[in-house]
Order: C-alpha cells, then sequence, then structure tokens
C-alpha cells in the first residue's frame, strides 16, 4: 500500500523521532511511504484559539496537498482530529462548499496510527521488540475525538518485552489543550500535577502516548521533578527491534 505521511508541525519541528518512527514501522510492514513536501500546519491551532478566517488557507493547501492519496496516516491524533472535524466546519463557513466537501474526502481516508494499523491493516503485533516497563496515556482527542478506544493498549499488549502496566485514572486530561496551558496555567498545572501522580505510581520506565503534544507537557513536568521517568511516543515503541535494542546499549556503553 502506498501511505501519505501528514508528518504534522510538531513532529515537523520538535519530535522527528516520532515521524521517523512511522516511516520505518509501515515500511517494515511492508507498505511505502511518501512525503508530500507540500504539507504544512493543518491550522488547527488557529481553529482552536478561533482564528477561523486565516485557517482557511492551510485547510486548502492541506486538501490540495493530499487529496492524490488513497491513504494518509499521522502520528498524532489531535491533528487528524482537526482534519476530521474541524476541516470542512472552517471551509462551510467561509462559504466554500467545494472545499469543504473535497477536505471531507481527504478526511475519510486520513487515519491515526493506530487505528491505521488495527482497523485498515489488520495488525496488532507489528512484530516490536521494547523491553521496558510502560504506562500509557491515551490522549483527551484520541479518546473523544477519534474514538480509538483500546486499539494502542492491544498493539502495546504484542510488544515483546514490554511489561504494560495500567494509568489509573488514564482518561482524565494531561492539562495541555494547546493554549490552554499558556491561557490557564494554573488550572493546567493542576492538572498536570495529578497526571504526574499517577504516572510514577505506576512504577514504569517510560509514559506513551499518540500525541507528541501531550507528550510534551507530560515530559516537561516529569523532567522538572527529575523522576528518571521518559516519554514516548507509541511509534517509537512499535517501530523498535532486538537491533534498536542492541544498538541503544550500545550507545549507552560507549558513553561510560
Amino acid at each position: 500500500m502506498r501511505v501519505a505521511l501528514f508528518v504534522t508541525c510538531l513532529a515537523d519541528t520538535m519530535f522527528p523521532a516520532a515521524a521517523r518512527a512511522t516511516v520505518r514501522l509501515l515500511e517494515r510492514l511492508g507498505h511505502e511511504v511518501v512525503f508530500p513536501e507540500q504539507q504544512t500546519c493543518c491550522g488547527q491551532m488557529h481553529v482552536n484559539t478561533g482564528y477561523l478566517a486565516d485557517a482557511v488557507p492551510l485547510v486548502r493547501r492541506h486538501v490540495r496537498t493530499f487529496e492524490p492519496y488513497d491513504v494518509v496516516v499521522a502520528p498524532s491524533a489531535s491533528c487528524v482530529g482537526s482534519v476530521r472535524h474541524q476541516h470542512a466546519m472552517v471551509a462551510r463557513r467561509a462559504g466554500e462548499e467545494r472545499l469543504a466537501s473535497r477536505a471531507e474526502e481527504v478526511a475519510r481516508h486520513t487515519y491515526e496510527l493506530s487505528e491505521f494499523l488495527v482497523d485498515v491493516l489488520g495488525v496488532t503485533d507489528v512484530g516490536a521488540y521494547y523491553p521496558h516497563r510502560v504506562t500509557y496515556h491515551p490522549t483527551c482527542h484520541s479518546l473523544r475525538m477519534l474514538r480509538v478506544g483500546d486499539k494502542p493498549l492491544r498493539l502495546l499488549r504484542q510488544v515483546r518485552g514490554l511489561d504494560l502496566v495500567e494509568l489509573p485514572a488514564a482518561e482524565q486530561c494531561c492539562g495541555f489543550g494547546g493554549t490552554f496551558a499558556v491561557k490557564n496555567a494554573d488550572t493546567s498545572t493542576a492538572m498536570l500535577a495529578d497526571k504526574l501522580r499517577h504516572v510514577l505510581s505506576t512504577g514504569a520506565d517510560v509514559c506513551a502516548a499518540g500525541d507528541s503534544s501531550c507528550l510534551m507537557h507530560i515530559g516537561g513536568g516529569l523532567s522538572r521533578l527529575r523522576t528518571g521517568v521518559r516519554t514516548v511516543h507509541l511509534a517509537e515503541i512499535l517501530a523498535a527491534t532486538e537491533q534498536t535494542a542492541a544498538d541503544a546499549a550500545g550507545e549507552t556503553g560507549a558513553r561510560r
């Protein structure tokens, strides 16, 4: 299958490891991954902050970039949620019905990584190996907009060497919410404190999620507390193999 990678702004600028892992994983499963270079921001942050008119050119560009492809995959429930639930709305409010229809068509074949693997490819065992104790944070957009359910957990349970531990109060928001964390910093920080407490209670080495934005928020808190717990994108875990584990061990030994 030929898959177009919707890389997202955050992966492109701050967390490229998640995008690279997505490519490695899909290619290992036998699929061709292409990267449409014309892609830019999907416009989610504009819409969420109330700048709908400014989002229209971004929606138009996204549609034009990805409509030639039968399948579009992104390592982000948040951005896929924007494509599915905001793009057509933005176009219609601007009076562009034709663009809205095209956006709906692109949305129909745009998938978050875990739902693409489970629902489209029909696989849960992707041949991964990750010898760590992991807890999983289900992000708000994956739960409430895309309704991916337990698909990420089904994938993680098949990863060899991985000890998956349940996260208490998993469905509670981590407090990020994009500009919410800036505009409502005190509330965001209190929500993050609850999430950190739950993560640390699991004794996990790694907190995983399907959105780099939430991992950035949680990871910042874990780092400030000097907990030693790492945040890792779901794609990086699913892309990991015995060879990558051996390479990582070798790099650690060399630094010592």
